[in-house]
């Protein structure tokens, strides 16, 4: 029997213990090599693009530079999602390697507690990251001549307690006994290729976003819901039972699919415990991310995000968020 990818030497690229031992000169180097890459590490202005600059960092002082047309400072997150940073360079690349390593999912306390800071600096970090996975998908189409994508759907949130008397309890699947809470995850997953979802208040609702999404020459499998009817008209489809088969002769399942939204309950139910309402999508673009990137060794998952993260511009949805204030975009 082979060994699970996971389970080998090879999935092992990077540790936090060797991040730990960097020092801040290698930090450093490490954010400065990724963000500026395509000019083999020399530093690019941010501002005006000179590659005219000087070190103006002070005694003991976070790295900063100066550039030589424009006279304005600029640091190795300016303008990016780490901008405006407090922490050491060293506890956003150990929070990116601690968020990378669980196959899964990571809850906010956990890196809380590992870099022991308060919980809401954490979970802004968290969706943070998110943010820069979620930009990778931002106007993909899926799909093609001869590609075949799957698509399904599964609830999340909206959890009622049910009532202690049985006299008293409803049926908790009817609109009437919902709280409005409850949403639709819609997948679409490209075999071989990428994973894409989107949230909805029912299956029927993402047809639009489908028919956008996808090549019409794609040949696309689902199961026997009745929301999916109307693609008929506009792809090739194939339709499966699961009541009789989860598979059939030809490769028509949806297996792909439901191999993701396996994989996102586990986050749900053993890491996040409740990620309904409006960062619900936040968590599967997160999912899908993991899913497509589920065989890349930890060191270069870890860079990827960085990379992500260095090219994003600061959050719009997470920049002073707590504090609920205007951020001052001159003091990057």
């Amino acid at each position: 029997m082979s060994q699970h990818f996971l389970l080998s030497a090879k999935a092992r690229t990077l540790s936090l213990s060797a991040v730990l031992r960097m020092t801040e000169q290698e930090v450093e180097t490490a954010f400065i090599h990724i963000r500026w890459h395509a000019t083999d590490s020399k530093l690019i202005c941010p501002h005006c693009g000179c590659p005219t600059v000087c070190d103006c960092r002070k005694a003991n002082g976070a790295p900063r530079w100066r550039c030589k047309a424009c006279r304005k400072d600029f640091s190795v997150t300016s303008g990016t999602l780490f901008a405006w940073h407090k922490m050491p360079l060293r506890n956003y690349l150990a929070a990116i390697a601690i968020f990378c390593n669980e196959v899964k999912g990571k809850s906010a306390l956990a890196p809380s507690r590992d870099l022991d800071c308060q919980y809401k600096t954490a979970f802004v970090l968290a969706h943070k990251l998110r943010e820069a996975m979620a930009s990778k998908l931002k106007g993909i189409r899926l799909g093609g001549d001869g590609e075949t994508a799957e698509i399904d759907g599964a609830y999340f949130g909206g959890f009622i307690r049910q009532a202690n008397h049985k006299e008293n309890r409803r049926d908790r699947r009817l609109a009437v006994n919902q709280n409005g809470k409850r949403r639709v995850v819609v997948v679409i997953r490209e075999r071989g290729g990428q994973t894409l979802p989107q949230v909805f208040r029912s299956e029927s609702a993402a047809l639009g976003w489908i028919s956008r999404t996808v090549s019409r020459d794609t040949r696309l499998g689902a199961d026997e819901a009745g929301s999916w009817n109307e693609l008929h008209g506009r792809y090739r489809m194939d339709r499966i039972d699961h009541s009789k088969a989860y598979s059939m002769p030809g490769g028509v399942c949806t297996n792909g699919a439901e191999e993701f939204f396996s994989r996102m309950r586990r986050a749900e139910i053993g890491h996040h415990h409740h990620v309904a309402g409006p960062h619900l999508i936040r968590y599967a673009q997160e999912a899908a991310w993991r899913e497509d990137r589920r065989r890349i060794d930890n060191a270069r998952q870890v860079q990827a995000v960085m990379g992500l993260a260095l090219t994003c511009r600061p959050s719009v949805d997470w920049s002073g968020y707590w504090q609920r204030a205007e951020v001052s975009r001159t003091s990057v």
